[in-house]
């Protein structure tokens, strides 16, 4: 139950509503990594981002999914977009935000892992830029029924992913079968598109 005593979603489901449908099942407690999704359910949280895309952009009022819920940013790295743009879609998608500090967070007054219960006991998702990957599954499996997105570590970016994948979509349409050019560094923003692309069943090319 949560504070308010209301029941906490399974650990097992990310609850996803769209206008026109009540529930898109996802079968991942968290986003960790791209490959966390299936290639079914990648397309429907791109479905689902496009139908928000649509109705911010025509002024009509979004579903409320997050709506008495509170999600904290745990940012150990800097951030402008990224912090700024999930505060946004927090808020307009009904929750409350809690921005914590890095000092508090991660700053080695508790471990990893009792930030991460005592962030379970009162809140519903943790969106964590951190540095290394296995720190952020560390978090992850020591609080079972907290939501936690990776907003970025060193090995990969799913979020940039989905998107790039989105904004692909957009442009040319179906993407399965095409060919993708990728022009730059071999870092996490890489790592991921080469997840997605392979889950979407697109051809990439790394120069």
């Amino acid at each position: 139950m949560t504070p308010d005593g209301r029941k906490k979603p399974r650990p097992g489901s990310f609850p996803i509503r769209a206008a026109d449908r009540t529930h898109v099942p996802v079968n991942a407690k968290d986003y960790l990594s791209v490959l966390d999704f299936s290639h079914e359910e990648i397309e429907r949280v791109l479905d689902l981002a496009a139908e928000l895309k649509e109705d911010r952009a025509e002024g009509r009022r979004t579903v409320q999914p997050l709506e008495g819920q509170h999600v904290a940013l745990l940012f150990e790295k800097p951030s402008l977009r990224t912090r700024t743009t999930f505060t946004i879609a927090i808020r307009e998608l009904g929750g409350d935000v809690i921005d914590a500090s890095a000092d508090v967070a991660f700053g080695g007054r508790e471990t990893v892992e009792d930030v991460a219960r005592n962030l379970e006991r009162w809140m519903h998702g943790a969106i964590v830029r951190t540095f290394a990957q296995e720190r952020l599954h560390q978090f992850a499996k020591a609080a079972p029924g907290l939501h936690v997105i990776n907003a970025l570590t060193n090995e990969e970016h799913p979020c940039q992913a989905l998107a790039d994948m989105l904004t692909l979509r957009e442009r040319i349409g179906t993407l399965a079968g095409r060919t993708l050019a990728y022009v730059g560094d071999g870092n996490n923003v890489a790592a991921s598109l080469a997840h997605a692309t392979a889950v979407l069943g697109v051809h990439l090319r790394v120069a």
